[in-house]
């Protein structure tokens, strides 16, 4: 009887998950029903799949709703029922039209509307009628629509708590207070199930009503395959033989251009992977993989392939990857198996400006039908819905601002307020709150992909699915990740920008010869890496100095153990202990040595783990990577994942291992498993490492102006302009005559360009440098102003940031003149004038600029000064005892520095204290780095960019000195003279 059934998909509305849902029905013994949430079918297959563990069965349909009222619900009559339900919803969507009156109509749905709908019905409509509805048909002739109508319970919540919670997730959608959601605005209390029997007894005295519900649901048959199966696009020639005989003459083609004709080893291991690819039915998967990024080197696009995906040689014939398994022993069965269950996938990095186009390829190419963009759920648990709700129930700002600052927790948890609120956050924490875009997640699907989804549109502008990746995996798709990063969008400018400006012509794909080259391995070791992909931040830059890194496997190998976790597992200074060490390291057994003299015994990646079980354990690789990704909390079943355990052990002991011994490899491998990364991945970043080290090595100014225009890295915009700096270019402020929207760079001088500018307009931005490429460069302040169209208050913002000093005034003549141009009068267009008047010129005493003003306006507009240094503005000359170079001399020793702030992490200890770690400069512009303990830090915190006396105690760690910070302050600067 229930076919108006909602799941928290419903968002912001219904409160049971779909498995509560499910159980809530099997305890009434409810033994068919129809899920209907409101505008999507996100909760659809899940549904499906629940109802049938359950022996219930399931029916899909979708409540259709146009400003919180009602209009009718859908119910499919089999899939094709549910395509046509999908299809409605997505053309609506996709087009951002309104859901209509009426629907269209449909040849395999039934449509319900509630009741007091007044058009004729279709064959296939109905209307529902609820129980509390049934008084209108008293003394009424039934006749015309006795046949027509049906029971409408709807069931959102399962309880009068849930209900309660209801109200406030309506209250926090309509973002109103919880006494003012309306009665329309919500749902009854008694939608709901009711108990066994209970609704039949309501409709007794109209028993034909409950007959025409049945009849209509027993019509129902969601004729959709039990069990999993493979959706994505079956073949990519047409069939199944054409697609292996293709992928075959690529791969051999590409085995040539990788290796030669004489590298047995690469033949052998390229056949052995076909056979795999082709008995799992990944023929088409790589097929597609390759066909996007043939797409994509034809249009100039550069790519890095990386993930798991990496450990595949046939990737890397197809040069779907470019990190070479064989010459970094990766295991194919890392990235896929008979056994695996989840789906591989490459994840495949562009620069973020060149992604889009990649995906539009995707869509023409593939079919708009059968193509999407992959979906994710944002949930209710992030803390700063505690706010929401207070604002809910009413309460004061700054009542909920107590409740929200961590300092005053001990205080918060005896208050009677803020316990209903938690226990409110704790109801909805893991709830559904909104639908969004997955990272780059795409689907290509055999059949349209409205069977199994509606289709969003969210600000991407491309037909994304309502559901994620999890479901997506669930229901029987493998994703194709198309990303997009900004280190790519680096290394794609500045590659162009030599060209434009040292006029050659850069290969960066040379990355073997970057790695042999002593120039770039010599600013890795000395952790000179600003801006380079992945290798520039403070700890980063440590580990490479203490590890002396020089060399690609070093650097992969860095790569790894600075990932979360594995500093906090010890890994990382055993590995740092024993690459200094090597002689000393102690082997369990000589196949650890034999395996793992790369990694001096530590098992850094998750290839590691799997050579372990391989040669010491005598698996295959298979049952190696099952049982590793069960060690990282991955298994499928307890039962299997005990049972390649004692394979290990059987395995060792048939080789004859000390049991012993082997009792402790297993410790070691069950230990380091759960921090282990994809080796396959740090070989893809440590080659993108190495192209940015290569450019900032030979091209340095490019190098930074590339970083700067494609949004930075790790670090705020000052730096990497400090950066260009000390590359050796002359950095100008903006200047209307020199700069465009981004930096640019024209031999060694480099323009910051308009972007840069607090509070000036968009549309100014472009039509700046646009007007002067059109009609040459501007005269003078009126000829600019009369081009521009600018308003006073733009132009006031130019002035002071320096941008209009080509006109040889000071600022303060040039707000003279801005003023009485545009002052009091309506802006000068540049339309033609049949006279053209001289504006008067008044003479005016010098206005002189000094340096301290014109600092604190680019403080004030662009974030940082230029014509001074923070330091140059100190009150103090004082510049510390010592500076960066010297600090390694003065190990053990308490001194005093003088450094302008860069950036600090905060680090949880064991004991639930925070520490800190800081970045600072010194007057040189070098880097040194701090630590603060708990103890001190409180008394001496933080306030942001600035300069600050430090003093504390030098330490040092394999080679890299820091200091131990006792105390420490913001030292004053000079007195802003405009506000003076």
């Amino acid at each position: 009887m229930y076919l108006n059934v909602h799941s928290q998909y419903s968002l912001r509305y219904g409160t049971m998950s779909i498995k509560t849902l499910v159980e809530e029905a099997q305890l009434r013994g409810i033994t068919q029903m129809v899920i209907t949430d409101i505008n999507n079918s996100t909760g659809v297959m899940e549904f499906m799949r629940e109802c049938r563990d359950n022996r219930i069965k399931p029916i899909g349909g979708i409540e259709f709703r146009r400003d919180k009222k009602l209009l009718y619900i859908g119910i499919a009559q089999n899939k094709e029922g549910m395509k046509e339900l999908n299809d409605f919803l997505s053309a609506h969507n996709l087009a951002q039209k309104e859901i209509p009156d009426q629907p269209p109509v449909f040849n395999n749905v039934y449509v319900v509307y509630p009741f007091g709908h007044k058009a004729v019905l279709k064959d296939n409509e109905y209307i529902g009628i609820r129980f509390d509805e049934l008084h209108q048909l008293y003394n009424k002739d039934l006749k015309l629509i006795e046949d027509k109508l049906v029971v409408l319970q709807p069931v959102f919540v399962a309880s009068k708590i849930e209900y309660r919670l209801h109200e406030y997730l309506r209250g926090i959608d309509l973002n109103t207070l919880l006494t003012m959601v309306e009665k329309e605005d919500k749902c009854k209390e008694t939608d709901k199930f009711l108990k066994p029997g209970e609704l039949e007894a309501k409709f007794v005295k109209y028993a034909f009503i409950l007959d025409n519900t049945r009849r209509l649901m027993d019509n129902c048959t969601m004729d959709y395959p039990h069990g999993k199966i493979k959706l994505n696009r079956k073949t990519f020639t047409g069939n199944h033989k054409d697609d292996k005989s293709l992928l075959e003459k690529l791969a051999m083609e590409g085995m040539l251009y990788r290796y030669g004709s004489k590298n047995r080893e690469a033949l052998q291991r390229v056949k052995k992977e076909l056979k795999v690819i082709v008995e799992l039915d990944f023929c088409a998967y790589f097929l597609i993989t390759n066909d996007i990024i043939q797409y994509s080197m034809r249009r100039g696009y550069y790519h890095v392939g990386r993930g798991s995906g990496a450990n595949s040689i046939v990737a890397y014939c197809l040069r779907i990857t470019d990190v070479d398994p064989i010459e970094l022993d990766l295991y194919f069965e890392r990235f896929l198996n008979a056994e695996r269950t989840s789906p591989p996938d490459f994840d495949i990095d562009y620069s973020w400006d060149e992604r889009e186009d990649v995906q539009d390829y995707i869509f023409k190419r593939y079919g708009s039908q059968h193509t999407a963009l992959l979906g994710t759920m944002s949930t209710f648990k992030d803390r700063s819905v505690i706010r929401e709700i207070g604002k809910v129930m009413g309460l004061p700002k700054a009542e909920i601002d107590g409740f929200t600052d961590p300092s005053r927790a001990a205080v918060n948890r005896n208050n009677e307020t803020f316990k209903k609120i938690l226990a409110i956050f704790e109801l909805m924490s893991k709830m559904p709150n909104q639908r969004s875009i997955h990272a780059g997640g795409v689907l290509i699907s055999e059949e349209p992909i409205t069977y199994y989804t509606a289709l969003d549109l969210p600000p991407k502008g491309m037909p994304t699915v309502q559901w994620d990746m999890y479901e997506a995996e669930l229901i029987g798709y493998d994703k194709y990740d198309i990303l997009s990063q900004r280190g790519i969008g680096h290394i794609k400018e500045t590659v162009k920008l030599v060209e434009q400006n040292q006029q050659k012509t850069i290969d960066i794909h040379q990355v073997r010869k970057f790695m042999k080259d002593q120039n770039l391995n010599n600013r890795l070791k000395s952790g000179d890496t600003i801006g380079c992909f992945y290798i520039e931040s403070p700890a980063m830059r440590q580990l490479l100095t203490k590890l002396t890194c020089d060399n690609y496997l070093t650097l992969v190998a860095a790569s790894s153990i600075i990932r979360p976790g594995v500093a906090q597992s010890g890994m990382m200074k055993t590995y740092i202990q024993n690459f200094h060490q090597p002689k000393e390291v102690k082997y369990l057994h000589p196949v650890m040595e034999e395996q793992l003299k790369e990694t001096f015994g530590v098992m850094v990646y998750q290839e590691d783990v799997i050579k372990v079980c391989i040669h010491y354990g005598g698996m295959d690789g298979t049952d190696a990577d099952i049982l590793r990704r069960g060690m990282s909390g991955k298994y499928r079943s307890r039962i299997e994942f005990d049972r390649l355990i004692e394979k290990f052990h059987e395995g060792a002991k048939v080789l004859g291992r000390p049991e012993e011994i082997t009792n402790e490899v297993w410790r070691q491998v069950s230990s380091f498993a759960g921090y282990s990364f994809s080796k396959a991945h740090s070989a893809s970043f440590a080659v993108e490492s190495y192209q940015s080290l290569y450019l900032k090595t030979y091209y340095p100014m490019e190098f930074m102006v590339g970083v700067l225009n494609n949004y930075g890295g790790f670090y705020t915009r000052w730096l990497y302009v400090h950066e260009l700096q000390k590359s050796g270019a002359r950095v100008h402020l903006p200047c209307v005559n020199k700069s465009s929207m981004v930096v640019s760079i024209e031999g060694a001088d480099a323009y910051l360009g308009f972007m840069g500018i607090q509070g000036l307009e968009n549309k100014l931005m472009e039509l700046i440098p646009d007007e002067r490429k059109q009609h040459g460069v501007y005269l003078d302040l009126e000829d600019f102003i009369r081009r521009t169209e600018i308003s006073l208050e733009q132009a006031i913002i130019l002035i002071r940031c320096g941008a209009l000093r080509f006109t040889g005034k000071s600022k303060k003549a040039l707000l003279w003149d801005i003023h009485t141009l545009l002052g009091q009068k309506e802006k000068p267009t540049n339309h033609a004038e049949l006279f053209h008047v001289e504006t008067k010129h008044y003479t005016l005493p010098d206005l002189v600029n000094t340096k301290l003003e014109d600092a604190y306006h680019e403080l004030e507009l662009l974030g940082f000064p230029l014509s001074l240094s923070m330091f140059d503005l100190l009150k103090t000359s004082y510049r510390g005892d010592i500076r960066t170079k010297e600090l390694i001399k003065y190990v053990g020793q308490t001194v005093r520095m003088v450094g302008l702030y860069v950036c600090e992490k905060t680090v949880h200890t064991k004991n639930s204290k925070k520490m800190w770690f800081g970045t600072f400069l010194d007057a040189d512009g070098n880097f040194f780095d701090t630590t603060h303990f708990p103890n001190n830090t409180p008394a001496y915190p933080f306030r942001g960019m600035g300069c600050y006396l430090i003093l504390g105690k030098v330490v040092e760690d394999f080679g890299f000195p820091s200091m131990e910070v006792q105390k420490f302050a913001k030292l004053e600067i000079a007195d802003n003279p405009v506000m003076t």
